[in-house]
């Protein structure tokens, strides 16, 4: 039995996942988990890279305890725009900054006060968000962009300082408003326009390309073969989540829900009309060629904060506690107001306009989200041929039967929940397929 390695990443924790092919399915067995968290040192919120890099090693070495010669690859994915740079030696410069840090905000209203939305998404189909990497650059550029450097997304600086070899993988590349989305390369134009030096950037490679294997010391430091190959998979976390779902008999969309809610379908060709750019919707790199056509929804997020205020990890007690809640108010997931307060219940109070209970809240959150996800539904069918009739929802996410209840109530689609592991599967899926192993 060959056994393949996935390290998976979240906003708020990784993993270390082992799998294998069994009669069909993929199997998996978790490894190792640990926290993810973000660090403000100064006015600045960092992601602690030399800590997620060691935990990630840790995994390796505990899988190593356990299956020694059988591993045979490790495949990285992580969340999306975020990034490290490093220097001519290898050296990182700097922490990788967090996607919710401050310094982007207003960033988008400026760039496009002299530059036409429409054209730009014609290129590059992305949904003008602040966090966006474009806009993290642009940041940089305004006080202190290194003149040589190479950008590598968070799933790439792993995977470099595992086998020494930098590039870019294509799907978390896609997250970054960098990518032309017709020619899957970087839009070079975009980047001579915006005034960032092209040196930054590096071949872009597709999901399934084998990196490299690992370096001598990280095979001495893990107890890994020092054979093992690092396999570049769909590394874009909602990219890999995607490769897990089986072929519905009917229209379908999917939410990849987690801290982020992924709305949306798979479909052949990006869509770069106004009337995507206008609804919110982003095109996005998938497996196997294909475009992941989503809008990216504030997810689980809010809740999480809560749960980190109210000291609790019982997800089962703040349910049923929103279960006997026949009514509460509805609040706009994507508001700015909850992106990274310092209270996320004071923000949620200020936004309804008075105290909730405990239970009011939590069916606040979820209701706004059912109601966000119906939004985004309706705005889909207008760009489709066949309108979507069933919603297949993945992740951890899938796991909260209150809010599949209610997304269903809100949607009128037939609700269908896949894989809690999603993502770990089809990081597993890609190095299969990589290493040649198995038809999926």
């Amino acid at each position: 039995m060959k056994i393949h390695l996935a390290c998976d990443f979240g906003g708020g924790s990784g993993r270390v996942m082992a799998g294998w092919l069994e009669y069909g399915p993929v199997r998996l067995e978790e490894i190792h988990r640990f926290q993810n968290r973000q660090v403000r040192l100064g006015d600045t919120l960092y992601w602690d890279f030399p800590a997620l890099f060691q935990d990630m090693k840790d995994g390796l070495r505990k899988a190593a305890e356990r299956y020694g010669s059988s591993i045979v690859s490790i495949g990285i994915d992580t969340w999306g725009v975020d990034f490290g740079l490093i220097d001519r030696q290898g050296h990182l410069l700097g922490l990788p900054v967090c996607y919710r840090d401050a310094r982007t905000k207003g960033l988008p209203e400026r760039y496009f006060a002299t530059r036409d939305r429409h054209e730009h998404y014609a290129h590059n189909g992305t949904q003008v968000m602040e966090i966006n990497t474009l806009f993290q650059l642009l940041a940089l550029k305004e006080s202190s962009l290194p003149s040589e450097a190479t950008l590598l997304f968070m799933p790439d600086l792993f995977s470099y300082y595992l086998t020494g070899v930098a590039n870019n993988e294509y799907t978390i590349a896609s997250t970054s408003e960098l990518l032309n989305a017709r020619t899957r390369d970087w839009d070079w134009e975009l980047i001579d326009d915006a005034g960032l030096p092209r040196s930054l950037f590096g071949p872009i490679v597709m999901p399934g390309t084998v990196r490299g294997p690992i370096l001598p010391h990280i095979a001495e430091e893990t107890g890994l073969a020092p054979t093992v190959k690092v396999v570049a998979v769909a590394s874009h976390d909602t990219a890999s989540a995607v490769m897990s779902i089986p072929e519905l008999d009917e229209p379908a969309a999917w939410i990849s829900s987690g801290t982020w809610s992924l709305l949306g379908v798979t479909v052949d060709e990006p869509i770069l009309t106004p009337e995507a750019c206008d609804a919110g919707f982003t095109n996005e790199g998938g497996a196997d060629g294909k475009i992941t056509f989503l809008s990216n929804i504030t997810g689980l997020w809010i809740l999480q904060q809560l749960a980190k205020e109210w000291h609790t990890n019982d997800w089962a007690a703040m349910t049923a506690e929103a279960r006997k809640v026949q009514d509460s108010p509805l609040i706009d997931v994507d508001d700015s107001a909850f992106s990274a307060p310092e209270s996320m219940q004071k923000a949620i109070f200020a936004a309804v306009g008075r105290e909730l209970t405990r239970g009011e809240t939590v069916r606040c959150v979820l209701g706004s989200l059912a109601k966000r996800y119906a939004t985004a539904i309706r705005k889909l069918n207008t760009m489709l041929d066949n309108p979507v009739r069933r919603l297949h929802i993945i992740g951890g996410g899938s796991q909260n039967t209150l809010l599949n209840e209610l997304t269903a109530q809100a949607t009128g689609l037939k609700v269908t929940t896949g894989d809690v592991e999603a993502t770990a599967v089809g990081n597993v899926m890609g190095q299969l397929r990589a290493m040649g192993e198995g038809q999926l």
